[in-house]
């Protein structure tokens, strides 16, 4: 993942000139810093980001970046709901699953960021998935959330498979700051 660039990388990700870059970057509208000694500007990764939302621009390349994606598995509808109400859509993509099966699908295309697994589907199955995820070197570094159902208890499993566990009934609106705490630590959003 990229963090500093150029005013002629930045031309190419906003199709402009690169002398439309440096008139932005001159004027103040987009935010950055000369390199000491030099004439060269340097773009940070965040102001870029903000700069194109500011203004409306496409995201391009950085949207893979820029947008935390997040798959939740076996949810019940209510907590689907308050999430997908909560979560600011700008900056999170949320995806779907009913079972591991699917979960793992999902996991394939997606990548995602964070997986909020409901252990209503069955405490076995749950764990499962939490523990492929953690097996494969290409998720090992997902947040996982495990949602706890009332009467389950987080004895008897290893809870470092999780980042974080929330026992029903919970606050969906700490749920969703959860998140974006972390995965927004994860990926530096802007």
């Amino acid at each position: 993942m990229k963090t500093i660039f150029t005013t002629g990388q930045v031309a190419k990700i906003c199709k402009v000139a690169p002398r439309t870059v440096s008139k932005w970057f001159d004027s103040g509208r987009l935010r950055g810093y000369r390199i000491p000694g030099s004439q060269d500007r340097r773009i940070p990764r965040e102001h870029l980001i903000r700069f194109l939302k500011e203004h409306g621009m496409p995201l391009g390349e950085l949207e893979d970046e820029a947008t935390g994606k997040i798959l939740l598995v076996g949810a019940e509808p209510i907590i689907r709901s308050a999430l997908t109400d909560l979560m600011n859509n700008d900056q999170f993509k949320m995806e779907f699953a009913a079972s591991g099966f699917e979960a793992g699908i999902q996991a394939e295309s997606l990548h995602p960021d964070c997986v909020v697994i409901d252990f209503v589907m069955g405490r076995h199955e749950s764990l499962m998935i939490a523990q492929n995820l953690r097996k494969n070197p290409e998720y090992a570094d997902v947040v996982q959330i495990g949602l706890l159902s009332d009467e389950d208890n987080a004895a008897g499993f290893d809870r470092t498979i999780f980042n974080e566990t929330f026992r029903k009934p919970f606050d969906s609106a700490l749920l969703a700051e959860r998140i974006k705490t972390l995965v927004g630590r994860k990926k530096q959003l802007a």
